[in-house]
């Protein structure tokens, strides 16, 4: 599968990658150096820590290197009144009898406690490109679906107030 991503996200994460490239690798490089300095590396806790580091660091480059190199761009285009991307989305949640409000963005950047939830989920696919006033089916999967309906589409947020998930 691949995950779906805008030109902004990759743009962020190449810039997340010159970074750790050039400012975090020195210093985990520089500090691995530095307790390996102290002697017996068997009992050298903060050798095997600056170690630690410096591997999720190179982790962390090579994860959104892949990313990018099998992502698939989308456009974060979309009409005023419909839910599309960065969109601000007030659903009916007609189970419950409540109402709920989320932006949609791209699975990078989605994360429910702050209310930012991924094109990709099945909540977010049933909505996008929908306009207020809609009814729609959310499929969770075989054995389940619920319906909500669209209040409201507000406007676009900010695409730089969305950050990228660090893991």
């Amino acid at each position: 599968m691949y995950d779906e991503l805008t030109k902004q996200d990759i743009a962020k994460m190449e810039e997340e990658i010159e970074y750790r490239k050039l400012v975090v690798r020195k210093k985990a490089l520089a500090a691995v150096k530095e307790a390996r300095e102290h002697g017996d590396l068997s009992e050298n806790f903060e050798y095997h820590a600056a170690k630690k580091d410096k591997n999720q660091n190179e982790s962390r480059i090579r994860y959104l290197e892949r990313m990018i190199k099998t992502a698939k761009v989308v456009s974060d285009e979309s009409k005023e009144d419909e839910a599309g991307l960065n969109h601000t989305v007030e659903v009916y949640f007609e189970e419950e009898d409540e109402t709920e409000t989320f932006t949609l963005v791209t699975t990078v950047r989605g994360n429910s406690l702050k209310g930012l939830i991924s094109i990709e989920s099945p909540l977010g696919k049933a909505v996008f490109g929908h306009k207020a006033g809609d009814r729609v089916n959310v499929k969770v999967n075989e054995n389940y679906s619920y319906d909500v309906t669209i209040i409201s589409v507000g406007k676009q947020v900010n695409d730089e107030e969305i950050s990228i998930r660090k893991f």
